[in-house]
């Protein structure tokens, strides 16, 4: 692709949702999209292939984790994340910033970055805007993460400005220090916690500096789905409708259907595959926890309109099974599953704001959640 940055195009909209797509140096990606989450270089319990056939078209990895293990620098000398982990597509690597702020009793955050102890083995590191640069050049990731301080909720207004604005110095530090080259690109994060004129000095800032893409930041941390849409609702008139649009860490496919309708393009989070490995699945109808007795006899698919292999091919009861065996499939089979959930429910977002239909497609998804499952008969 010509130009130093990403592409990104919008082909429809639909009320303030988009269909649009993204163009990187390994690949397209049309969003909506939700990105798989591959925090040291691998969606736990499933390959690559699986993730793909799932419908994923980017993953995310985080700075943090393989800065510390098995290192930036032996990554790169091994051809970089994507060869590394055998994931031919576009990669978004987390700046490491959400991981470091969680570590409260083992950092220190001053103006120059962030020292903390690894929570490996105690050792002590800096990251720092510049390093969070190098370290994402060095895995080759094709969407860069600006380093931020990730606001605490709650948090009063006066500790959230204090936090938002340093995280601004740091955005202009880190587009200062970001190798612009064709088909990669660096997104800003908004933060400024609940506060609607903290947020807007934020994407003001960041949109000042001039990024590739604009993150919103310090949601989902506990304020609750009502305070996010609030949040959104005042935080995305201020960002440019030319750029991509990703709000970290959401979510719940509800959290993602009300911020799509919104006007929000990228999602991450850990929940399908972290709610795999504990026996939860997300279905049309409902979140299932096939750890119940309910599901001892239950011949029937989790989904029977689901077309993965782990809804085609097995019961519920023998989901059930591997789990009070604890047995290593059932997280793998359910993970597998939720993956590809997440990824239809994607699918039928784009399809919905492509075809004009998005309030009818949002109406049926409430109606069928509010059904919720059906008993075996």
């Amino acid at each position: 692709m010509s130009g130093l940055s990403l592409g990104y195009e919008v082909a429809a909209t639909d009320g303030a949702a988009r269909r649009g797509r993204l163009t990187t140096a390994h690949g397209s990606v049309n969003t909506p999209a939700f990105m798989t989450v591959g925090t040291a270089g691998t969606v736990k319990g499933l390959t690559c292939e699986q993730v793909a056939a799932s419908g994923a078209e980017i993953v995310l990895g985080n700075t943090y984790h393989l800065m510390l293990r098995p290192g930036a620098e032996r990554v790169a000398q091994l051809g970089g994340l994507h060869k590394f982990m055998n994931w031919p597509g576009p990669i978004l690597t987390d700046s490491g910033g959400f991981q470091v702020m969680s570590l409260e009793a083992l950092r220190k955050i001053t103006e120059d970055g962030v020292t903390f102890r690894s929570h490996l083995d105690g050792t002590l590191h800096a990251l720092t805007p510049e390093r969070a640069m190098e370290i994402q050049e060095l895995l080759d990731a094709d969407v860069t993460m600006v380093l931020d301080e990730c606001t605490r909720f709650p948090a009063s207004e006066s500790v959230a400005r204090e936090s938002m604005e340093r995280s601004m110095r740091w955005a202009a530090r880190c587009k200062a220090a970001f190798t612009a080259r064709p088909g990669y690109g660096l997104f800003g994060i908004v933060q400024g916690s609940v506060y609607p004129a903290l947020r807007q000095v934020s994407a003001e800032a960041l949109k000042e500096i001039d990024f590739d893409g604009y993150a919103i930041g310090g949601l989902a941390v506990g304020e609750g789905q009502s305070a996010m849409f609030e949040t959104l609702d005042t935080t995305i008139p201020h960002l440019p409708a030319e750029r991509p649009r990703y709000l970290m860490g959401v979510g719940k496919p509800a959290d993602i259907v009300g911020a799509v309708r919104r006007g929000i393009d990228m999602f991450d989070c850990v929940l399908p595959t972290r709610s795999g490995r504990t026996g939860q699945a997300f279905t049309r109808r409902a979140v299932l926890n096939l750890m119940n007795a309910r599901h001892r006899d239950d011949p029937r698919p989790l989904d029977p309109d689901c077309p993965c292999p782990s809804c085609a091919d097995y019961s519920r009861a023998y989901l059930h099974h591997l789990f009070k065996a604890k047995e290593m499939l059932g997280p793998i089979l359910l993970s597998r599953h939720n993956l590809h959930y997440y990824q239809q429910l994607m699918a039928g977002l784009r399809g919905a704001i492509a075809a004009g239909r998005l309030e009818d497609f949002i109406a049926d998804f409430e109606r069928q959640q509010a059904e919720g499952d059906i008993a075996a008969p």
